[in-house]
């Protein structure tokens, strides 16, 4: 338990660091939140906006404020604190998206991305596991080759070709799905099945690795010799053993399906997080990509944390000190 109040602990300091980095990286990067607009603006309205937006303040008093302090110049000066900023849990006005914070928009489009993750999680793994676990099996059989050629090409084949794929062949052509959009759940299948297929790829090939490893074990010869039927041997004893590479691999997968994917979002028209992630970068809206990569790293550092804790459930000789 120790080790895991340590971790929780270490994550503080560990974000603050992520953050400092992004807040600094995305501010040197050429271009300004405000070059691309449709017609340049007159020297008073940038200086205006600068001072709305305090752009024009040194490099470091932005990051203070981003953390919620300021500095009070005099004879005796001081630390203070400013309205809002990390501190308070407040991330700043977007510099894109006009009069609306980062909070509202990561609140208004992470249930999204949260739902459409969770279900290409689930279809991931639902996919991915059975496959690996019947190709370990079969190895050497035409049904491994099989298995493990589909697998590769989920893999291969990105996400932006999948798509269209699937809109063409069972929207278009069957009509058994609608084409895109949000909001009943018929429209989730196809979103769902373009992004969890290559994750369920990555799944399957590992759990054919670790079964294959996990097949060739002394305990396993052990099993059988004692008289314990095939399907016991496979489910209750190799199996455990197989999916641990999958469930090291569920953390990082999980956070990158929850935090939405800005092509297959893009493509079924999904109002998730995804695409104010590239366009966010692409814009140069500081505060919202600094908000976005504060999200991915809590989702990463916990998610991470909970593998952890379900390696210790699910193999008992794992003992963290």
């Amino acid at each position: 338990m120790s080790y895991f109040l340590r971790r929780l602990l270490f994550m503080v300091p560990l974000i603050l660091v992520i953050v400092t980095l992004a807040f600094f990286l995305v501010r040197v990067a050429p271009g300004g939140p405000f070059d691309k607009e449709r017609k340049p603006a007159s020297p008073a309205v940038e200086r205006a906006l600068a001072e709305k937006y305090h752009l024009n303040e040194s490099l470091f008093s932005q990051y203070l404020r981003f953390l919620g302090l300021k500095w009070e110049e005099g004879a005796n000066g001081s630390w203070q604190r400013a309205p809002g900023g990390l501190i308070a849990g407040d991330l700043g006005l977007s510099l894109k998206y006009r009069n609306h914070t980062v909070s509202d928009i990561i609140l208004q489009g992470l249930p999204v991305s949260l739902t459409l993750g969770f279900l290409a999680f689930g279809f991931a793994m639902g996919f991915g596991i059975p496959i690996g676990f019947y190709t370990a099996v079969r190895r050497g059989e035409w049904a491994d080759w099989a298995g493990s050629l589909f697998a590769l090409v989920v893999i291969c084949v990105p996400g932006f070709v999948i798509g269209p794929l699937l809109i063409l062949g069972f929207a278009l052509k069957a009509g058994w799905f609608p084409v895109g959009l949000w909001g009943a759940p018929v429209q989730a299948v196809l979103p769902m099945v373009a992004l969890g297929l290559y994750f369920g790829g990555r799944v399957a090939r590992l759990t054919r690795e670790g079964m294959t490893q996990a097949l060739q074990s002394e305990y396993i010869r052990t099993a059988r010799a004692k008289g314990a039927s095939e399907l016991r041997v496979l489910l209750k004893h190799a199996l455990p053993t197989a999916v641990m590479p999958v469930v090291s691999y569920s953390g990082p997968m999980l956070a990158d399906l929850l935090t939405g994917s800005f092509v297959v979002e893009n493509i079924f028209q999904i109002p998730g997080i995804g695409v104010f992630m590239v366009n966010s970068s692409l814009s140069r809206d500081y505060t919202m990509v600094v908000g976005l990569v504060l999200l991915y790293a809590i989702l990463l550092l916990v998610l991470n944390l909970l593998v952890d804790l379900a390696y210790s459930f699910l193999d008992p000789r794992v003992r963290y000190e």
